[in-house]
Order: structure tokens, then C-alpha cells, then sequence
């Protein structure tokens, strides 16, 4: 399964983080945002190829240290088609640099709808006789709280495609307790939804024991991490939050099991924006962000041991 391939390239890097890929414009630096304007003009078509000369800087800065990368596709949408055709690019040249690429695009619709935005991200598309992969992304991440129906077309095409997917389960926003920490009976509603997303991806389990579904568990709560690993033994986590949002390395040790696998954790801003704090204006900014994550990766190392 899918969540193999990342924990092996986890274990190959020595480092369980994802770099998200958030780019708004005004986190490019400037010489590279002014290079297109001059071309462009202040127009969309700038400021979608000026993130795209962004992103895949900061992936060749990445690509040998860390093992994945998250593109969010909010950011690229907010271009327009411009910004899809940058993200299809970004997400085809991550590949090409072997590293493992989760399509952050929090889908969350039920039935042919639910099924289409599977095809588009994850499986393919038929047209006549001949299917194609679309963006072909190794994982994405969704929102289960319509229930399996907006789920099961995503874990068929993770089963057909050999891809996975992180379900919402507890965010690190600080009003997801106003419905997530909702008591539910005997259990509060992210436990609710953790144990759906362990029963959901039942039978789809790889060589290190981990479903085709994992869970989205904020790096802010750390003593959610700890019950929801001890729960969800067969889940793999996605940790948001780390770094900008407050979460720190002490807080996300508890998503790891004690072979140091089955965790993943993301940090965006603090990686991508690590050239603001440089005084450079933007022209070291893959220095910048290879340090920030170098940084973020041996804090959790002092934490966890990947074995």
C-alpha cells in the first residue's frame, strides 16, 4: 500500500516530515515575483508562474532531506486555471524528484461527485477507450464528517491505484473543538471519527501494518496524539501545526508508535516564509527553507527514533 512507500522513504531520509507547499503570493520572494510581473503585468498568469519558479525551488531545495511534500491546492485555485496548471506541474515535478506528494485538497462531497474528485486526484479519467491519470497525486487529504459515502469512492481507488488518504479526524485549528470535542455517548466525536476511519480502511493493511486511510491529528494537542495512537493502531497520522500553529516537537513524538513509524508531520509557513527572517530579501530563500527544515527534522529527532 501507499502508506509503505512513504514509511520507506521515511525510514530512508531518517526524517518524518512533509513540507507543505502554501503559496500564497505574497510569500514569494520579491525578485522572483517582480521578474514575472515584468513580463505579465500585475495579473494571475504572473503570480502563477512566479509560485511555480517559487515551489520548485523550494522542492530542489527539499528533495534529498525530506520525504514528502504537501500542496495545498486553496492556494493554487485562488489563481485560477493558471494556478491548477501550476499545481499539475508542481505536483508532476515533485514526482520526478522521487519524493511522495499528499494533494491537500480536503474533499469531503458524496456519491458521483465524491467518485469524480477521486478520478481527478487519485484514480483516472476515461475518455472513449483510453484512461488517464490526471493530477495522480500519492495521497490526499479529506473530510469524512458526511460519513462513508463521501469516503468509500476515495478507498476503492486507493485499493485500484495503490494510493492512500488522511481523514479529518482532529485539527489543529483552535475551534475544531466546537464539533470535535462534542461527547458522543461514551466517546467524544474525534474518537468517533477515528474509530470510523480505522474501521472504513479494515483489510487494506501493508507490510508495516498500516490501512490505506489514515487520520488527521493536530500537532496542538498532544494528549490527543497520545489517546489516538494508543486507539488507532492500524492508522497512519498526518500531524498540521507544527511550527507557525505552536506545535513542537515534544507534543508530535506522541503520533509516532514505538518503532518511531505510522506519523508524518507537517510544517508550511515556517519552512516556506523562513526567508523573511533572514534580511536577504528573498534571494537565499532555498537556503532559508533547507535550513528551517533541517532544524524542524532534528528537534523531532531528539524525540523519536525511526527504526
Amino acid at each position: 500500500m501507499s502508506f509503505d512507500v512513504l514509511q520507506d522513504k521515511i525510514k530512508a531520509k531518517r526524517n518524518p516530515t512533509v513540507a507543505g507547499l502554501d503559496a500564497r503570493v505574497e510569500y514569494v520572494p520579491p525578485f522572483i515575483l517582480k521578474k514575472y510581473i515584468d513580463l505579465h503585468g500585475q495579473t494571475l498568469e504572473a503570480a502563477a508562474e512566479a509560485v511555480l519558479e517559487f515551489d520548485k525551488g523550494l522542492i530542489d531545495a527539499l528533495a534529498d532531506m525530506v520525504p514528502a511534500v504537501k500542496p495545498q491546492s486553496a492556494y493554487f485555485e485562488m489563481l485560477g486555471w493558471r494556478g491548477m496548471k501550476a499545481l499539475d506541474e508542481i505536483i508532476a515535478y515533485a514526482k520526478s524528484k522521487d519524493l511522495f506528494v499528499i494533494a491537500d485538497v480536503k474533499r469531503g462531497d458524496i456519491g458521483t461527485t465524491a467518485a469524480a474528485y477521486s478520478e481527478a486526484w487519485l484514480g483516472t479519467t476515461q475518455v472513449g477507450g483510453v484512461s488517464h491519470p490526471v493530477f495522480d497525486a500519492d495521497c490526499v487529504t479529506l473530510n469524512g464528517y458526511m460519513g462513508s459515502d463521501a469516503v468509500k469512492p476515495f478507498l476503492k481507488d486507493c485499493t485500484d491505484w495503490d494510493k492512500c488518504a488522511f481523514v479529518l479526524a482532529k485539527t489543529s485549528n483552535p475551534s475544531s473543538m466546537e464539533l470535535q470535542d462534542i461527547v458522543a455517548g461514551d466517546r467524544l466525536v474525534y474518537t468517533v471519527m477515528g474509530d470510523l476511519i480505522q474501521r472504513w480502511g479494515k483489510d487494506t493493511q501493508g507490510k508495516y501494518g498500516y490501512q490505506a486511510l489514515g487520520a488527521v491529528v493536530g500537532a496542538t494537542h498532544p494528549s490527543v496524539l497520545k489517546e489516538l495512537r494508543r486507539r488507532l493502531d492500524r492508522v497512519f497520522f498526518l500531524v498540521p501545526g507544527y511550527g507557525a500553529q505552536g506545535g513542537t516537537a515534544a507534543a508530535v513524538q506522541y503520533a509516532f508508535d514505538e518503532l518511531g513509524r505510522g506519523a508524518i508531520v507537517n510544517a508550511s509557513r515556517s519552512i516556506m516564509c523562513a526567508w523573511q527572517k533572514t534580511g536577504k530579501n528573498g534571494e537565499d530563500y532555498q537556503e532559508a527553507a533547507r535550513a528551517a527544515a533541517e532544524k524542524m527534522r532534528d528537534e523531532i529527532k531528539q524525540y523519536v527514533t525511526i527504526l
